[in-house]
């Protein structure tokens, strides 16, 4: 049994090092995750620019449309003032063109705020996109830098899953269902040391009788608070 004590003690060292391994990478992931979402985030602004750079485009084109519109109206009826006879329908006609013409200034003045507004937003949209560059050098040599973490990580699971699976070998099967309970209902720790009279689980006082049982290292025993399996780390290590 003091073997099989080992082998659990073994066991349960290397489950909190693959736990510990599995956390670093879990974190490491994250930050990759958080850098793509920090281009898709400028990349998606980017995009928005262009959206109103779009939009102020199609409104100017209406407006100039609007502004051709009135030219010609203005040129038909500057042309038909000379065929007019009548002193009352030359002045309606001469009213037409300075309403025209008023309403002219005021589209031009509109096209020009579109323009000024295009400019702007381009403006802002090629800094943007010179920034974006330099940030996908910056995430590009990050990302790289996560990745060979990562897979240095990876790597130290393997080696420690494969002395998991031989160390496992030699736990009973039903001290390995146990085990695998109590580190699911324990945050991770199933085996904890009995040291000075107490377990260093869950720091309470062990009877005595069961305290002393230990030493003998002749059974799976179990702290009557935490229910955690106990171990003399002496006697395991021996």
């Amino acid at each position: 049994m003091r073997n099989k004590l080992k082998a659990l003690y073994e066991l349960q060292e290397i489950d909190l090092r693959i736990d510990g391994l599995d956390g670093e990478k879990a974190q490491l992931v994250s930050e990759s995750q958080a850098l793509d979402a920090k281009l898709a985030e400028a990349r998606e602004k980017i995009a928005a620019r262009r959206e109103e750079v779009s939009a102020l485009e199609e409104e100017k084109g209406a407006l100039e449309a609007s502004l051709a519109s009135e030219n010609d109206n203005i040129n038909r009826s500057e042309s038909h003032l000379k065929e007019i006879k009548t002193q009352k329908e030359y002045q309606a006609v001469s009213k037409e063109i300075s309403g025209a013409k008023k309403l002219i200034a005021e589209l031009e003045e509109q096209i020009l705020q579109k323009i000024n507004a295009i400019e702007e937003i381009s403006g802002d949209i090629a800094k943007r996109e010179a920034d974006l560059v330099e940030l996908e050098g910056n995430v590009a040599a990050q990302q790289a830098e996560v990745q060979q973490k990562v897979e240095a990580l990876e790597g130290g699971i393997a080696k420690d899953a494969a002395t998991r699976e031989e160390t496992m070998k030699i736990i009973p099967a039903s001290v390995m269902k146990r085990y695998s309970r109590l580190r699911d209902q324990r945050r991770g720790v199933a085996v904890v040391e009995a040291k000075e009279g107490n377990c260093m689980g869950c720091n309470m006082h062990l009877p005595p009788q069961l305290y002393n049982t230990l030493f003998r290292a002749d059974d799976v025993l179990t702290c009557p608070h935490c229910q955690r399996i106990l171990v003399m780390k002496q006697e395991v290590q021996d």
